[in-house]
C-alpha cells in the first residue's frame, strides 16, 4: 500500500498520522512546501519518498508532485490529508490522478458553509438560519430579516478565526469595517445567533461506518473563550456516550456523516443545545484542531492515528471499542500580551493533581505572548484524564483558577 501524505512535516502532529501509516505497512511519500533538509530527521526517518512543492495547496503543483511520484512507482494507491486548508487540494488532486477517496463534491459540502447548511436543512437537519454574505448590503439584508444578534464568519474557514458576534448597530458598523465588505466583495456567511451550549461530535468512518465516536464539550462556548482574556476555556471529551441525554446527539451526528457520504475519513461536527433544542453548526471532513486526537488516544489507552491508517490502507480497525476516561484541556491565558515572565500555581496544581496530568504545553520565560483569539494552544495548555467525567471538570476548572502566566 502506497500512500502520499500532503504536509507530513507541519503542524507538528501531523507526524502522528505517518507514524500510524508506517506501523500499518504503508509505504509513505510526503508532498510538502518545505526543502526535505529543511524537516526535522523524525519525519524524515518515517518517509519513503518526498517531493518539494512551492505551495501545498496549489492543486496544479501537486498534481504535477503525484505525477512524478507515479512515474516512479510503486502504485500510488492513496492520498491523504488532515489539515482543513488541504482538502481542497487533495480532493481536486485525487480526481485529476485517478486515486480513490474523499470527492470534490463532498469536501466542498464540508468546507462552504452556505452550501452545508443548505443541503443539510433539505434532508430535514435542524440547522440556524443563513445568508450568503460579500457585501455589506447582504449583511444588512440579513439583519433586517433575523434580527440581533448574528453571527458573521468566513465561507470557509476552520474554528472562530475572523467570527463575529454581532449584537446591534454598532457592532454590525464594526465587522463591516474589520472586514472590508463594504469596499470589496468577500466570501463571508452570515447567520442566526443559536443560543445554548456548544461541544462537537467527532467521528473516524471506514467503510462509510463510523467505528469510533467522541462528544466533547466547550466551557464557555467558543465565541466567549477566544474573546474574554479573563477565561480559561475547557474542552472536556466525555466517557458517558451512553447517556440518554447523548443519543439524540449520537444518532443525529451519524445521519450527517451518513447524508454527506463520506466514506473512509474522520469528521468534526460543531453543534448546539438550546431553547430551539438540538442545531447542527458545521462538519469538516478532518480530525478536530488543537490536538485533541491526541486527547483521544490518552482516553481510550489506544492509537487513534494508527487505527485511522489501518482504515485508510486496509479497510477496517481494531480495539476502538471499551472502557475510556474522560479528559481535556484548559488553556492558561497571559495576564497580557507581551513577554512571558513565568508562572504561578504550577506546584499547587501538581501537587493536587499530578496523577492526573498528562501533558502540559508550557512556553518559557523570555517567549513573547499570542494573542487570545489565537486560540487554546496559543499559549499555555494543561491536560488532564480521569474516570469520571464531574471531577474531570472540576480538576481542570480548579487548575483554571490556580495556575497564573504572567507577562511584561
Amino acid at each position: 500500500m502506497h500512500v502520499i501524505f500532503l504536509a507530513p512535516h507541519f503542524p507538528a502532529n501531523q507526524r502522528r498520522f505517518v507514524r500510524g501509516l508506517k506501523a500499518v505497512g504503508a509505504r509513505v511519500t510526503g508532498i510538502g512546501d518545505a526543502p526535505l533538509q529543511g524537516i526535522d530527521s523524525e519525519v524524515r526517518e518515517l518517509l519513503d519518498g518526498y517531493e518539494e512543492v512551492g505551495n501545498v495547496t496549489d492543486p496544479d503543483q501537486v498534481v504535477a508532485a503525484v505525477k512524478r511520484i507515479q512515474a516512479r512507482g510503486p502504485w500510488v494507491h492513496r492520498l491523504e490529508a488532515a489539515v482543513e486548508a488541504h482538502m481542497y487540494c487533495a480532493a481536486a488532486v485525487r480526481e485529476a490522478c485517478r486515486i480513490p477517496g474523499l470527492p470534490s463534491r463532498t469536501v466542498d459540502l464540508c468546507r462552504d458553509k452556505v452550501e452545508m447548511k443548505e443541503f443539510l436543512g433539505s434532508k430535514g437537519f435542524p440547522v440556524a438560519r443563513q445568508s450568503a454574505v460579500e457585501r455589506a448590503e447582504d449583511l444588512r439584508a440579513f439583519v433586517s430579516q433575523v434580527a440581533f444578534p448574528v453571527i458573521l464568519k468566513p465561507r470557509a474557514g476552520a474554528g472562530a478565526a475572523s467570527t463575529y458576534k454581532i449584537e446591534d448597530e454598532a457592532g454590525l458598523q464594526r465587522a463591516i469595517a474589520e472586514t472590508g465588505i463594504d469596499k470589496r466583495p468577500a466570501p463571508y456567511t452570515a447567520e442566526q445567533f443559536l443560543s445554548g451550549h456548544e461541544g462537537f461530535f467527532d467521528t473516524l468512518t471506514v467503510r462509510g461506518q463510523v467505528v469510533f465516536e467522541a462528544i466533547s464539550h466547550y466551557y464557555p462556548n467558543v465565541l466567549p473563550a477566544m474573546r474574554d482574556r479573563s477565561v480559561n476555556p475547557i474542552i472536556l471529551t466525555t466517557n458517558r456516550l451512553e447517556a440518554p441525554g447523548y443519543q439524540e446527539l449520537r444518532r443525529f451526528g451519524r445521519d450527517v456523516v451518513a447524508a454527506l457520504g463520506i466514506d473512509t475519513s474522520p469528521t468534526h461536527m460543531e453543534w448546539f443545545f438550546g431553547p430551539e433544542g438540538l442545531k447542527f453548526s458545521e462538519i469538516g471532513a478532518r480530525p478536530p484542531g488543537v490536538n485533541v486526537w491526541d486527547l483521544y488516544c490518552e482516553v481510550l489507552g489506544r492509537d487513534l492515528y494508527t487505527e485511522w491508517a489501518r482504515g485508510v490502507c486496509w479497510g477496517d480497525t481494531q480495539g476502538l471499542d471499551g472502557p475510556r476516561l474522560a479528559g481535556g484541556l484548559v488553556a492558561i491565558r497571559p495576564d497580557r500580551d507581551g513577554v512571558i515572565q513565568g508562572y504561578t500555581g504550577l506546584d499547587e496544581a501538581q501537587r493536587r493533581y499530578g496523577p492526573h496530568i498528562w501533558r502540559a504545553n508550557l512556553p518559557q520565560p523570555g517567549q513573547r505572548t499570542q494573542p487570545v483569539e489565537a486560540g487554546y494552544l496559543a499559549n499555555a495548555a494543561v491536560w488532564v484524564k480521569h474516570a469520571d467525567f464531574d471531577t474531570a471538570q472540576e480538576i481542570l476548572q480548579d487548575i483554571g483558577r490556580t495556575v497564573h502566566l504572567h507577562a511584561r
